[in-house]
């Protein structure tokens, strides 16, 4: 019997009897400095779920925390927009080993261009974070304008400008890994521009979310309901919640979600459901490897992690949400921490769920 096998057992009986083991993992979790957390578990044949929440969605008026409630995801957004942009591929429309000169605007290009030489840099290298592009949140500016203005109206011509005045190429395309956030901030504007649509417009459409039943995954300011279900988050004890979006829109960023639909997703994307042609997934895939070791093992918007002794693929947002797909197990698991967390990479609640279901496998 494969390793698979009882850990679904276990589930189930879980599932059949009492998951408030569970709950108290997620209560362990909060503090002073955690206001509140959520979580959901799907099991990849769909025989168990879980989804349950901990703490406040709002500390000031002690809002309980529920399920349902939606966040920003920041950067959990990149996994949507690399399967777009490989949708994009899928129709011909663009190839990975395009130039992103041949695809980006021309107030862009000329932008850029003032720095990195546009002709020899590839749609898959910006995939990858290879492209050698300055991350423009890095720059001290950006969050000091933040700071001083929460309400700040970014646009991605302004994020473009402060990458090429604030910072210097990180190096040669290709030739190794630096997380960037003005890349996908570039294959955000591809997806506008051959959808016609805006990025949620746009991604939606050709990862057909709302036909899988992703109600909830919304850019802000699309959709009144999931809006009104977003919780406050909280960055060094400041509440987030008033500031603007648009530090975070244009492709590095932007959705939000629960941790439900986040599950939903990965699920559709691992079952091979979200391209035409199943083989996708696996360029999405591919390892990659430089000269340098990366700091972190990225693919096309997803990277691999260990929890525990287990193998993982996933992608975390700076907001305190983190998705995850464990193959051993076929295992997805979402969180979103209200206040982030700290001391790991991973979300510490992870590997303590997972220790409490091997409980029950070892019982049963």
């Amino acid at each position: 019997m494969s390793r698979i096998a009882p850990f679904i057992l276990a589930l189930i009986f879980i599932q059949a009897t009492t998951a408030q083991d569970f709950t108290s993992v997620l209560e362990n979790e909060l503090g002073e400095d955690k206001a509140g957390i959520s979580v959901n578990i799907q099991s990849g044949d769909d025989s168990f779920s879980w989804s349950g929440a901990a703490g406040f969605a709002d500390i000031k008026t002690k809002e309980k925390m529920t399920p349902k409630q939606t966040f920003r995801i920041a950067s959990v957004t990149k996994t949507y927009v690399a399967a777009s942009i490989l949708r994009l591929m899928e129709m011909g429309v663009l190839s990975l080993e395009d130039p992103v000169s041949k695809h980006i605007s021309a107030e862009h290009a000329a932008i850029l261009s003032k720095d990195y030489n546009l002709d020899q840099i590839t749609i898959r290298q910006i995939l990858r974070h290879s492209a050698g592009f300055f991350d423009h949140t890095h720059a001290p500016e950006f969050f000091d304008t933040i700071l001083k203005d929460s309400s700040h109206h970014w646009t991605r011509t302004e994020q473009f400008q402060m990458a090429v005045d604030k910072g210097e190429p990180i190096g040669p395309p290709g030739e190794q890994f630096s997380y960037s956030d003005t890349g996908y901030v570039i294959l955000g504007e591809l997806i506008e521009k051959y959808t016609g649509k805006n990025l949620d417009g746009g991604i939606k459409d050709l990862l057909k979310l709302e036909a899988f039943g992703l109600d909830r995954t919304d850019f802000e300011g699309e959709d009144p309901k999931t809006d009104q279900l977003r919780i406050h988050q909280y960055f060094q004890g400041m509440d987030t919640y008033n500031f603007s979006p648009t530090m975070d829109y244009y492709g590095g960023g932007g959705f939000l979600s629960n941790t439900e639909e986040l599950v939903d997703f990965f699920q559709l994307l691992f079952q091979r459901k979200l391209f035409e042609n199943p083989a996708t997934l696996d360029t999405m895939l591919e390892h990659v490897s430089y000269e340098k070791k990366a700091m972190m093992d990225y693919q096309m918007g997803m990277y691999r992690i260990k929890i525990g002794e287990y193998d993982a693929y996933c992608h975390s947002g700076f907001w305190g949400t983190m998705l995850v797909y464990i193959p051993e197990k076929d295992l997805y698991l979402a969180a979103n921490y209200s206040s982030g967390w700290k001391g790991s990479s991973v979300a510490p609640v992870f590997a303590k769920l997972i220790q409490e279901m091997e409980k029950e496998s070892l019982k049963n």
